[in-house]
């Protein structure tokens, strides 16, 4: 079974308004349903765009498909972005992503694989378990030998967890190369900003002193993305950490930096606002 249509020849501005396009339907998404995290997902768009877009071996016709790259979603309350990528490559109906967080509808706040969501690989939103749960799968890359790459996104929540920094360490003892965590560092959490919770100090120096091949970058800045993601596969003998700096809310201007939009969804004003402003980038 083949993968996915090639999308390595979208231009960083042919990305940068699919990723706009992708905030619109999250929001959009959460609007709806009156309840979800709208934020994180905003923040965490340009670097999921660029992956599914560009590197992502998969295919929405086969979701199990054993040789496609896994993608893990540890920070799992921003999964309305994630779905917004799935219905957009036809995963299912984009008419699914109206029926967010209904009583019995597959598409639920956190992710879930007894719901039976085409293309999500773990039920998240435990803060801390994603990054073990993508160090096993990369395990049983290396015992089955197949052709593929594990991807997880982790939030600042995850790096407060001990469990992580657990999956870590044996990632980078056991030369995990084909291993990338994409760190979306937006220094916000539901409580605050992450500074005034539990500071996380030198991230990158942290996954560094791991073992780590560690990228620090803007996490909007579409050069700076697909570098990482080239010199991350490209990376032999250990695992890779994209450390990226995001904006909580990103392309929504009432929204960006305010951790009080780590969850909640906008009024009926707020909405048509963030429209206006997605709209004329796409």
């Amino acid at each position: 079974m083949a993968a996915s249509a090639n999308t390595a020849n979208l231009s960083a501005e042919d990305l940068k308004k699919k990723a706009d396009q992708l905030r619109l339907d999250t929001l959009r998404m959460v609007y709806e349903a009156n309840s979800g995290h709208a934020g994180g997902g905003l923040g965490a768009a340009d670097l999921l765009t660029v992956l599914y877009y560009r590197y992502m071996k998969h295919n929405p016709q086969d979701p199990r498909w054993p040789e496609r790259d896994r993608f893990v979603l540890s920070n799992g309350h921003i999964c309305p972005i994630l779905y917004a990528i799935l219905a957009d490559w036809g995963y299912f109906p984009k008419e699914e992503t109206k029926r967010l967080r209904k009583l019995g509808a597959m598409l639920q706040g956190h992710p879930s694989i007894p719901k039976g969501t085409p293309g999500v690989e773990l039920s998240g939103g435990s803060l801390g378990n994603g990054l073990s749960y993508a160090l096993g799968i990369a395990f049983a890359q290396k015992v089955t030998g197949l052709d593929y790459n594990t991807f997880c996104m982790v939030g600042d929540g995850d790096c407060q967890e001990g469990q992580t920094w657990e999956a870590a360490m044996a990632a980078a003892h056991y030369k995990m190369n084909r291993l990338t965590v994409l760190v979306d560092w937006n220094k916000s959490q539901i409580d605050g900003p992450t500074d005034a919770v539990m500071s996380l100090g030198d991230l990158p120096a942290k996954w560094r002193s791991f073992g780590w091949h560690t990228l620090e970058i803007d996490g909007h800045d579409y050069d700076q993305i697909i570098a990482a993601f080239d010199a991350a596969l490209a990376t032999k003998e250990r695992p890779t950490a994209i450390v990226a700096h995001t904006v909580i809310g990103k392309g929504v201007s009432y929204m960006e930096g305010d951790f009080r939009w780590h969850h909640g969804a906008p009024n009926e004003e707020q909405m048509r606002q963030a429209e206006e402003e997605l709209t004329a980038r796409t």
